[in-house]
């Protein structure tokens, strides 16, 4: 079973968006899936009453994390995707100590990317790979991506943190999907907000794969596939 947490300790960077695209695309592709909403705000949880049917549980944190995950991969399973808060710092890094993989959502401005280097901390310091995905990015022009996202980029690559070779743009599908109970990917799988969705999600599925086959060590190259290309 893999665990994907979404984390960081800024507000506002879509966190709650993405996990509830990305659980969804893993759901209708015949995915056996659990949410988990670690976000008092409960925006996740709101998204998930809003469905008009169920095949993706939904439990809130309150059990305690490591109780859920254990019970997911009793009930068979395979992908759990956690919420977080940015300030309940005690539960994310809970979040993360189970997680295979967490994802670091991040908008292209100075006070989100800096903000990402408590996440990335708690990490390394559990041994847990982790990239970040650019979100609410201005829309490519063409196939050129704007100046600011390049320039984060450049920010992380500096301080040597794997970062998704694609981005999430700003598109209105992304809220009003949710506003419907539904998902991009559910709603409008060849739109363009669907492709970004697809691409995220197979950028994902190629890193845990390579996460699971080297079974992750300190300072082994499980961020690979997140940050390659080809997966843009």
């Amino acid at each position: 079973m893999n665990v994907i947490t979404f984390a960081s300790r800024k507000g506002g960077v879509g966190k709650s968006t993405l996990t509830a695209h990305v659980s969804a695309f893993a759901h209708i592709s015949g995915h056996r899936c659990v949410l988990i909403d670690a976000d008092p705000q409960g925006s996740l949880t709101l998204w998930h009453a809003m469905r008009p049917n169920g095949g993706l549980p939904l439990r809130n944190a309150a059990q305690g994390i490591d109780r859920l995950v254990a019970s997911a991969q009793i009930d068979g399973a395979e992908w759990v995707f956690i919420d977080t808060a940015p300030t309940t710092w005690v539960v994310v890094q809970e979040a993360i100590r189970v997680a295979t993989m967490v994802i670091i959502p991040a908008r292209a401005g100075f006070f989100d990317l800096a903000a990402v280097a408590e996440t990335v901390k708690a990490c390394r310091e559990r041994d847990k790979p982790y990239a970040v995905v650019i979100n609410a990015a201005p829309v490519k022009r063409e196939v050129k991506e704007s100046a600011l996202v390049t320039q984060s980029r450049n920010y992380f690559d500096e301080r040597q943190i794997p970062v998704w070779a694609g981005q999430i743009s700003q598109r209105a599908g992304y809220q009003s999907t949710l506003a419907a109970g539904a998902s991009a990917a559910e709603i409008g799988p060849s739109t363009p907000a669907g492709a970004e969705i697809a691409q995220l999600w197979s950028a994902i599925e190629r890193s845990i794969e390579a996460i699971n086959a080297a079974q992750f060590t300190p300072g082994a190259a499980a961020n690979g596939d997140v940050t390659d290309e080809s997966a843009a």
